[in-house]
């Protein structure tokens, strides 16, 4: 486990493949550093408070990118 100090820290509940893509961000310093304190099981992690907003922004993004509008006959 990392090292935080006195920084705040937030425990997800996610499902496993958006586990996997928040450990991806995490590895590739996408956010700028690491965010993910402690891989604590499946479907749960913890992480920086102060970056959840920033987690939901690129979650919301990746979302987007995956959707597809519905068509209107």
């Amino acid at each position: 486990m990392m090292d935080v100090g006195k920084k705040e820290l937030l425990k997800m509940r996610i499902d496993p493949a958006m586990k996997q893509f928040l450990l991806y961000l995490d590895e590739s310093n996408a956010l700028g550093k690491k965010f993910i304190i402690q891989d604590l099981d499946e479907t749960h992690v913890f992480v920086l408070a102060e970056l959840v907003n920033f987690l939901q922004e690129r979650v919301g993004e990746l979302m987007d990118q995956n959707s597809f509008p519905i068509t209107q006959k």
